[in-house]
């Protein structure tokens, strides 16, 4: 009875921790994790308990380093300068990847991407500025230009196949072409005033990084220190810290230390050298031979990978389940005082970052992919249709994690960063209902049509 009871409690365990496997590793987990630590900062900030000590969190000072050379800010301040550079550092490594060898390494099919993405940034700024042309809200253009990734490509998985695989690779290309635009418009638009000496000495060091790259230094820890001082620099340049990370990530190397073929070869000459020490009546760790053999493999794999792809993988899940998370909890909690701050419509910035979200962003990006398939410069993903290509640009509307990021540096006045947060939360949930009605709509359709058919 009791090997029963203890056969039992293992198989429950092991279930249990392969669904907590199968959760972190599905593309929605991301997702998920956000809504939670938004709703959970939502809270915080609105109970008459938790209020006050959640905003005195957030304000707290906070110092890293030593007398005479220290950095203080706050609580809040550290996430968005700091934590977020990792976050933009793993962004920089995706864009590097896709333009090196993904979707955006073939000019024919990084076309119809990159114009939807395009499409996607400046209509959503055009309806913005159409509403706050000459207000004291007209520098929050750039908030509805952005594409939450994980929330997007989150809801995409969840349909599973509603939408063709192609779709999916469309919108991950699209949102990373996206984040591309917005760093861009970071760098350029919402900086503040700069500090040449500071900016002068951080792209000496961002050159010294390069010339790392170029003389073949794989190692990681040459770039550590370097990459530290280059975000250090870009704190009080002007521009922001953050888009320290998309540097570094360009100069990390891109190309493994050993190549396809000679992984394979020496590979196949590890394995036989395992084989050929192995002693049955001896385990492997009391056999040096296959110590040796193992270790060698295992350096091999390592070098098989170039750093770049090495330190996405390894930085993914602490993007995904920490810092974006911990960022959403800092900055999701927007005091709502009465029913009026959900009036969204009465105030030109809640009118411009919701109907830029939901309608600019659907109708730039369908109507440049209209334009790039018409002129033949780009062909339609294979098994997509109009229908269900509008219904995952209207996904695209999904802002959260950058549009909240932007809405932050576009403003100094609190009572409209508050109003674009709640913009930004609200429109991205239409956005997202409104992606799933048609995709759905689209499906039943096409299924109908089949059904038709046959």
């Amino acid at each position: 009875m009791t090997r029963i009871v203890s056969y039992r409690s293992k198989r429950n365990y092991y279930l249990r921790h392969q669904r907590q496997r199968h959760f972190l590793r599905s593309p929605w987990a991301g997702g998920v994790i956000l809504v939670i630590f938004a709703v959970i900062a939502l809270l915080l900030a609105n109970i008459d308990a938790t209020k006050t000590l959640y905003h005195h969190l957030l304000t707290t000072p906070f110092t890293i380093g030593f007398p005479g050379f220290d950095l203080t800010r706050s609580i809040e301040a550290w996430i968005n300068d700091g934590l977020m550079v990792v976050f933009f550092f793993v962004v920089g490594l995706e864009i590097k990847r896709e333009i090196i060898a993904g979707q955006l390494s073939v000019p024919k099919h990084a076309a119809l991407p990159v114009a939807a993405a395009l499409g996607g940034m400046i209509a959503p700024a055009l309806i913005y500025s159409i509403f706050n042309a000459g207000t004291p809200t007209e520098a929050g253009w750039g908030i509805p230009m952005a594409t939450d990734i994980a929330f997007a490509i989150g809801i995409l998985s969840l349909l599973g196949n509603r939408v063709p695989v192609s779709l999916k690779i469309f919108l991950t290309a699209l949102a990373i072409v996206d984040d591309l635009g917005a760093i861009l418009g970071l760098a350029l638009f919402y900086s503040s005033e700069i500090n040449l000496v500071a900016l002068i000495a951080a792209i000496a060091v961002f050159a010294f990084l390069w010339i790392l790259n170029r003389m073949n230094v794989y190692k990681m820890r040459y770039y550590l220190i370097p990459s530290i001082i280059l975000w250090i620099l870009f704190l009080h340049s002007g521009i922001h810290a953050t888009l320290a990370g998309v540097l570094i990530a360009m100069a990390i190397p891109a190309t493994p230390r050993y190549s396809k073929k000679y992984f394979l070869y020496k590979s196949k000459y590890f394995h036989e050298e395992f084989a050929h020490f192995d002693r049955p009546d001896v385990e492997v760790l009391a056999n040096d031979h296959q110590h040796h053999a193992l270790n060698s493999m295992r350096y091999l794999a390592a070098n098989a990978m170039s750093p770049s792809q090495r330190l996405e993988h390894a930085l993914n899940p602490t993007v995904t389940f920490f810092i974006m998370p911990v960022f959403a909890l800092a900055n999701a909690g927007v005091e709502i005082t009465s029913t009026a701050d959900l009036n969204i419509f009465t105030t030109a910035e809640g009118n411009g970052i919701f109907w830029g979200l939901v309608i600019g962003k659907p109708l730039g990006i369908a109507l440049l992919c209209w334009l790039t398939i018409r002129l033949k410069l780009a062909a339609m993903p294979e098994g997509a249709t109009w229908r269900n290509l509008i219904g995952v640009a209207a996904l695209g509307g999904i802002g959260f994690t950058m549009s909240i990021f932007i809405d932050n540096l576009a403003f100094t006045d609190t009572a409209f960063i508050s109003l674009g947060k709640i913009t930004i939360l609200i429109a991205s949930i239409v956005a997202a209902l409104l992606g799933v009605i048609l995709i759905n709509a689209a499906y039943k359709e096409g299924q109908h049509e089949n059904n038709s058919a046959s």
